[in-house]
C-alpha cells in the first residue's frame, strides 16, 4: 500500500489561465528534483476563464498533480478545500503568482525546520527581502498588519504573505474550524491555531512583487476590518472551540 505524500502543495486558482502554465512547470520541476514524495492540489473557484481546463490539462499529463473544483469564489474556501483533501505529513498552501520562489519551500520543512505546527512565510521578519514592491504597497501591508496584530494576532509581522506550511494533523483541525471564505482567513486560521495552542514560527523569506496583484488596498482593508470583529466575536462565543465544521461541499 503506498504511503501518503511527505508534502502537499496546495494552489488556490481563480482566473489564473494566464500565470498556471508557468508556475505549475517551475512547481512539477522543482518536485521531480526532491527526495521526498509529492503531490500538487490545484483548487479552482469559480473562474471566468479558462483556469479550470488548464490545470486539468497539466493533471492530464503529469501524475503528481490534482484538480479540485467549486463554484463558490474566495480564496479562503479553496485553501480550506485543498487542505483538507490532502494526504500529505505537510500541507503548504502557494499563491499561484509565485512570488516566492518555489525552492524556498524547503526551508519549511523538516530537516532544515524543526519543533513547528505552522511554519509562515514573512515579508517582514529578519533577514527578509522584498524586490521591486512600490513603496505604497508595503506601508500599506504594514498598516494592515497593524490592524491585524492589534485586534487579533499580536506578535506575528505578517500574516497575509500566501505561503504557509502546516504539520497533517494540525491543518486538519484548525482548518475544520474556519468559517471565513474571502481573504481574511489568514489571520482566523491563525487565530484559531494559537487558540488551539499550536506552535507558530515566521520564515523569511525573499518576495517579488506582482504588479498584477488583484488586492484592493481600501475595499480589502475595510473587509478586514469587519472579519477581524467577526473573529473576536466567535471567540467570545465560543465558535473555534465546538466540534469541527464539515469539509467545503459535503
Amino acid at each position: 500500500m503506498p504511503q501518503n505524500p511527505f508534502l502537499s502543495i496546495i494552489i488556490p486558482a481563480h482566473n489564473e489561465e494566464n500565470r498556471l502554465p508557468g508556475t505549475l512547470a517551475q512547481v512539477v520541476d522543482f518536485l521531480r528534483a526532491q527526495p521526498y514524495r509529492a503531490e500538487v492540489l490545484v483548487v479552482e473557484n469559480g473562474s471566468t476563464d479558462r483556469t479550470l481546463q488548464v490545470a486539468q490539462e497539466w493533471a492530464a499529463a503529469h501524475p503528481i498533480l490534482r484538480v479540485l473544483h467549486t463554484d463558490q469564489r474566495g480564496k479562503g474556501l479553496a485553501v480550506q478545500t485543498g487542505m483538507l483533501a490532502a494526504q500529505g505529513e505537510y500541507r503548504f498552501m502557494c499563491d499561484a503568482d509565485l512570488s516566492m520562489p518555489i525552492a524556498e519551500v524547503n526551508r519549511f520543512l523538516p530537516p532544515a525546520l524543526r519543533d513547528f505546527d505552522i511554519a509562515i512565510g514573512s515579508r517582514e521578519a529578519a533577514g527578509a527581502v522584498r524586490y521591486h514592491e512600490p513603496v505604497y504597497r508595503h506601508w500599506g501591508g504594514r498598516l494592515i498588519n497593524l490592524l491585524i496584530r492589534t485586534l487579533a494576532l499580536p506578535g506575528l509581522q505578517d500574516t497575509q504573505c500566501g505561503f504557509k506550511c502546516f504539520r497533517a494533523a494540525v491543518a486538519e483541525d484548525v482548518f475544520r474550524r474556519q468559517t471565513l471564505p474571502g481573504i481574511s482567513f489568514d489571520p482566523e486560521i491563525l487565530f484559531i491555531a494559537r487558540r488551539r495552542g499550536y506552535r507558530i514560527v515566521e520564515v523569511p523569506i525573499p518576495w517579488y512583487f506582482d504588479p498584477e496583484s488583484r488586492i484592493h488596498l481600501v475595499g480589502d482593508t475595510l473587509q478586514l476590518v469587519r472579519d477581524l470583529l467577526t473573529i473576536r466575536r466567535n471567540a467570545r462565543e465560543g465558535r473555534y472551540d465546538r466540534a469541527s465544521h464539515p469539509q467545503p461541499g459535503t
